[in-house]
């Protein structure tokens, strides 16, 4: 009983019944995966397609070379090239597609219970670490931009200001403009308190001749691998 989930269920010729058993076993971790794989992500419902159907098209070719593994990769290869027609993407999205083939590759395989236990623990430690926030930073801080005229100094003009309002503060580049007559100054802060934000921007603005002043999020970058 316990070889249960080692044993495939193909034998020497496939059959239609263990063809379309392997393809639903295929369709419904393929579910479960895309539904894993969005929780605390941004929804993309070409992404969830793709985690859906992609079990059941890897099964299938892994099946039709009648379960030589090395073919079959070489074959699935051939879909390679289908990625010099669309974006790059982000690390987390190159794993779940992987991840989705080697769902596919058990099952095309006749290792559908191996698939189903294997998809649970996957999919258990992924959400467990999307919801516990692994890997990401916890304060992200603001982009401050702050337009100045050319006579003022900018290297310490707002150190005191700074000192004031937030943790920590770095001035990250320095842009001329409007013919050099104006200095556009790029921070990135940590405010002490949000609540103070209208108060240091309006001491700010005070010493900057009430020019633009822009303070928002810090964008963030999509990891890549």
């Amino acid at each position: 009983m316990l070889d249960l989930p080692f044993t495939s269920i193909i034998e020497s010729e496939i059959s239609v019944r263990s063809f379309l058993l392997c393809t639903l076993t295929s369709l419904i971790l393929g579910i479960i995966s895309a539904f894993g794989a969005m929780i605390k992500n941004n929804k993309n419902k070409s992404m969830a397609l793709t985690l859906t159907l992609l079990p059941a098209i890897t099964q299938t070719v892994i099946m039709m070379v009648n379960g030589n593994i090395g073919a079959g990769v070489a074959v699935m290869g051939t879909f390679s090239l289908v990625r010099y027609r669309s974006n790059p993407g982000t690390a987390s999205e190159i794993l779940v597609i992987f991840f989705s083939m080697s769902i596919g590759l058990m099952t095309g395989m006749g290792y559908i219970w191996l698939a189903a236990i294997y998809t649970i623990i996957i999919l258990a430690v992924y959400i467990l670490l999307n919801v516990f926030g692994f890997g990401v930073e916890r304060t992200h801080g603001k982009e401050l931009k702050v337009t100045i005229p050319e006579g003022l100094n900018y290297t310490s003009i707002f150190d005191d200001i700074f000192e004031k309002y937030t943790k920590s503060y770095r001035l990250l580049r320095v842009r001329t403009t409007n013919m050099g007559s104006l200095y556009q100054l790029y921070y990135h802060i940590e405010l002490i308190d949000e609540a103070q934000e209208k108060e240091m921007l309006d001491e700010i603005r005070c010493r900057n001749g009430n020019l633009d002043i822009i303070c928002g999020m810090t964008p963030q970058t999509p990891g890549t691998l």
